[in-house]
This record gives C-alpha cells, sequence and structure tokens, in this order.
C-alpha cells in the first residue's frame, strides 16, 4: 500500500504566475517551482527559452509577450530535451516561429529516447500536461550546435552555449553579455529539488563552476524565482552545488558499503531531508535521483532510458512505506 502519490499526480493546484522584468530586453515567466520559461526581446524579433509543457500552456507566455510586443517570436531555445519544457514549442507556430534551437546532444538524446520521455513524464505531471491533446508529437529543433553559437537579433547579441554535462549531456545557457543576464535552464534551480534522473552528476559541480565564473549578475533557473542580483545567483549556484553533491556523495557511500536501491534512498535521505525535505518537487524527484545517483556511482556512466512502467516501478519500490 503506497502512502505517496506518484510523482506529481497529486500536484494539481494551479501555479501562481510571476512576470519579471530582468532588463529592457529580458524577461522571466515564473510560477512557484513549475518549469521557468525566458524571453528575450531583440530588435527584430523575440526568443523563447524553454517552450512550456503544451501549446496550450504556451499561449500564457504568448499573452504575456503580446502585452509588450508586436514582434515574431522567431526563436525557441530549448536548454534540454525534457519533455515538459519542450512540447509547447508548437504554440509558437503561429507568432512568427523560423528556428527551433538545441544542442547537437540534446538532438541525440531526442533520437535515443525522446518518445520514452515523452510518455513518461506526461505520467509525471497531470497538471502540466493538461490539454495534452494539443501536443502533435515530439519536437524537434531545426538548428543545432555543439560548443557555442550566436545569434544576432539586431544589435542585441545573445549567446547560446554548453557549458559541461550536468542534469543532462545537452545542457545549454542562454545569456545576454552586454547584460551579464543568464537563462540557465536545469543546470542551476532555486528553491526546488534538482531532477537528477538524466543526470550527470560527477560532472555537475565542475559545470556549475564554470557557470560561477561568468559572473552573471540576473539568473533565471530551470525552477523556482529568477536570481535578481550576483549574490542570489552565487546563492543558487551553491544551493545546486550542494543538492546535487549530497545526493551524489551519499549514493557513493552507501555503494561503498554494498547497500541496494532501497537502503541507499534510506541513506541518502538522512543526508538530504533536513536541508532539502521543504523544497518544491522534492517527493516528486527523489526516488528518480537516488536510482541515477545509485546507477553512476557503481558505475554506470550513461543514465538508463526512463519508460512510463520503469517510472512506476521504481517510484513505488522507493516511496511506500
Amino acid at each position: 500500500m503506497s502512502t505517496k502519490k506518484f510523482a506529481s499526480q497529486a500536484d494539481l493546484e494551479e501555479k501562481k504566475i510571476s512576470w519579471e522584468k530582468l532588463s529592457e530586453n529580458a524577461y522571466a515567466y515564473t510560477a512557484e517551482g513549475d518549469p521557468n520559461t525566458g524571453v528575450i526581446i531583440g530588435d527584430d524579433g523575440v526568443m523563447i527559452i524553454d517552450a512550456t509543457a503544451t501549446p496550450v500552456a504556451a499561449q500564457g507566455v504568448i499573452a504575456k509577450v503580446r502585452e509588450i510586443t508586436d514582434l515574431p517570436i522567431r526563436y525557441v531555445v530549448l536548454t534540454h530535451y525534457h519533455a515538459v519544457r519542450v512540447l509547447g514549442a508548437s504554440g509558437y507556430k503561429a507568432e512568427g516561429l523560423e528556428q527551433i534551437i538545441a544542442s547537437k546532444d540534446t538532438w541525440d538524446l531526442i533520437v535515443e529516447r525522446g518518445q520514452q520521455d515523452m510518455d513518461s513524464e506526461i505520467g509525471r505531471f497531470p497538471r502540466l500536461f493538461q490539454a495534452v491533446e494539443s501536443v502533435p508529437g515530439l519536437t524537434w529543433p531545426t538548428m543545432t550546435f555543439s560548443g557555442e553559437m550566436t545569434v544576432w537579433m539586431g544589435k542585441l547579441e545573445v549567446r547560446i552555449k554548453q557549458l559541461g554535462r550536468g542534469h543532462t549531456k545537452g545542457d545549454t545557457i542562454v545569456y545576454l553579455p552586454a547584460q551579464d543576464i543568464c537563462f540557465s535552464g536545469d543546470l542551476v534551480e532555486a528553491d526546488a529539488a534538482c531532477y537528477t534522473g538524466d543526470a550527470y552528476l560527477a560532472d555537475w559541480p565542475q559545470t556549475l563552476d564554470n557557470l560561477a565564473a561568468m559572473n552573471f549578475a540576473k539568473l533565471v533557473p530551470g525552477r523556482g524565482p529568477a536570481l535578481m542580483t550576483p549574490e542570489k545567483v552565487q546563492a543558487g549556484l551553491a544551493y545546486t552545488r550542494d543538492f546535487v553533491s549530497t545526493l551524489y556523495r551519499s549514493a557513493q557511500e552507501a555503494v561503498a558499503k554494498g547497500m541496494d536501491l532501497k537502503a541507499t534512498m534510506a541513506h541518502t535521505r538522512a543526508n538530504m531531508d533536513p536541508k532539502f525535505g521543504q523544497v518544491f518537487i522534492y517527493e516528486h524527484c527523489l526516488p528518480f535521483d537516488v536510482t541515477r545517483a545509485h546507477d553512476e556511482a557503481s558505475g554506470i556512466r550513461d543514465p538508463r532510458i526512463w519508460t512510463a512502467e520503469r517510472d512506476q516501478q521504481m517510484w513505488h519500490a522507493l516511496q511506500q512505506g
């Protein structure tokens, strides 16, 4: 008998939307721990960073953009491949969408596991996937890059860059060099659990150090409030580093002692619950996080593919009690 509802199935209350102005060009669309969306308004068009879970959900972002500008929404950038961030991209087609941009690593992950991820995440997040029938299928990038690329939106320079593996192997940040503003995707979180089911936990802290060295003045994390000062940016980076390091260290200790997955979960909880138990989507993420951490600590370098069936089996095995 499970005492907890699977993943985020019990999380059905609508979240309060925040629309924050970061500069004359940049805005953050955040919602109490739901996946964030970034908006950059250039001279000749608009760029969206992370597209929401469905085309219907994307209409909320579009409405905010249209309060400010009539310029076409020309670009959608995907910080990584997860369904909850990418399946809304088709909602921008009627707004002038020309390119969906992602790293080549993200493209490869969509080829390898995009369909399984889509089926899996729709089961995990019923509220975010309301009107799921509006999703036409997988979101395929129309332009990919390796390492770094620059988009000029008139005179405004936008850089899209990979800093290393973390939340996924395809993680990409988007930033405005002239304004020291960054959109990090799930490489950084604030007041929310880090989902690490597809992560490279040994690499993530170094990738965060690479990001910290860029000294951004403002940063929009994957979940949680926009970080509006350099101090808050550094605090968000430190929080994320602490979360993933504590998780991975706990799994390494457990594997060294020969613990199975269930025992590893208990050992990890002892280290994580006091520090992180109160943050957004913690109970949803933890079973996925511990499973991946145990795998990586056991020498499984690349994340195993999550299927809807594997999700349910693993989650109920670890969250019963």
